[in-house]
């Protein structure tokens, strides 16, 4: 079953703004964002369909995670055998959590999905800053004890993932400081490696049943981009404010998600 690109009722403004929003947003909070991308594309853009709005949010996804993922590189931030290895594992997680979702009918899924965002939304209130080790590496002496929780966090998180077609960032840093007690700044800068690999597989999957609208997820793309550079602008003069911001951030996910819950059901 082949969709026809670019056949959405909101047409290309509405696209744009959505995307301008998401990118925006995820540029002045920083992780959790991408959550917004699935109901962003169903209730301002007009996406037809649940499975169409994930598999095509998967590639705005995937890709805005590989541009945060090259200037964190830079940096030195990621490290490097710990996200390939955690992203290895959870790429087979992620083609199996979407192709469970494929057979997930549209309307339940969204039930799932809006519960997702608000146990995401609590999960923001309530995470805090941990100290962890920076100069933590998977090596010889760390393999025995290391790589068993990279490999099951990995793949459970990466399934999540690909189910619900989002980055999973939420879930990839917690896990990451879980499994290697790497500090929170290089989890985040780490798990980007693993939403990159996580929303490809995902987007892929989807692909192959002709669920994703490509010129939709240009558009989304191209306005994510813009948004989540006039974003980062935007945090970096408000970053004293960074932790109200991330509170109110999490109400309006809690929000949207009931909001999400009460449409597909009514």
């Amino acid at each position: 079953r082949l969709v026809r690109a670019g056949k959405f009722p909101g047409g290309q403004s509405s696209c744009l703004l959505g995307s301008f929003v998401w990118g925006k947003t995820i540029g002045l909070i920083g992780g959790g964002g991408s959550i917004l991308a699935v109901p962003l594309l169903l209730y301002v853009v007009g996406v037809p369909s649940a499975h169409l709005a994930i598999g095509t949010s998967a590639i705005a996804v995937s890709l805005s995670a590989f541009a945060n993922l090259v200037g964190q590189a830079r940096l030195g931030m990621v490290k490097w055998r710990c996200a390939v290895t955690f992203s290895a594992a959870g790429i087979g997680g992620a083609w199996l959590g979407s192709s469970l979702a494929l057979r997930v009918p549209g309307e339940a899924l969204l039930v799932l999905f809006g519960a997702l965002m608000v146990v995401v939304g609590i999960v923001m209130l309530l995470r805090r800053q941990t100290v962890g080790d920076a100069e933590v590496q998977l090596t010889r002496a760390t393999v025995a004890t290391m790589l068993p929780m990279l490999l099951i966090a990995g793949f459970a998180i990466g399934a999540l993932s690909g189910f619900f077609g989002i980055g999973g960032g939420f879930l990839i840093v917690p896990g990451l400081m879980l499994a290697t007690g790497m500090p929170i700044g290089h989890a985040i800068a780490t798990s980007l490696v693993a939403v990159t690999a996580f929303g490809a597989a995902t987007a892929a999957n989807y692909a192959l049943e002709g669920e994703v609208d490509w010129r939709v997820a240009g558009l989304f793309v191209a306005g994510g981009v813009l948004g989540g550079w006039l974003g980062r602008i935007a945090g970096q003069r408000l970053q004293k404010h960074k932790g109200m911001m991330a509170t109110v951030f999490a109400g309006f996910v809690i929000a949207t998600g009931i909001y999400v819950i009460w449409h597909s059901l009514a």
